[in-house]
């Protein structure tokens, strides 16, 4: 059976988050989107120390649709280098696994 990751990402602001996680719903690309607003990351860019209130995004989808997600939140991501991690899940309970592969079929009565 297929494995379920978790697509890490962030975002500047709630909306834009939101936008995107709602795409990656409606086009079955995710089974669920966790949203986490109030983060505060703090990085070196272009030689600086910088400090910026963001958002993190947690899509949970199958392993095979990982680079269609991928390619779908830089697709709308405001920043030039969005941070776009794939995550391995090491165990899932079954009843999710099976939900997760069913709300990412093109055809939900696929499986």
């Amino acid at each position: 059976m297929e494995r379920a990751v978790f697509v890490y990402t962030t975002f500047p602001g709630l909306v834009e988050a939101e936008e995107a996680g709602r795409l990656l719903v409606e086009r079955r690309l995710a089974a669920c989107v966790n949203i986490f607003p109030g983060m505060v990351s703090v990085y070196r860019w272009e030689g600086a120390i910088e400090r910026a209130e963001e958002v993190v995004m947690i899509v949970k989808t199958r392993a095979s649709l990982a680079e269609d997600v991928r390619a779908a939140v830089k697709e709308r991501h405001p920043y030039t280098t969005p941070a776009i991690l794939v995550l391995p899940i090491e165990s899932v309970d079954q009843s999710y696994l099976g939900w997760l592969l069913a709300e990412t079929t093109a055809d939900p009565t696929d499986d």
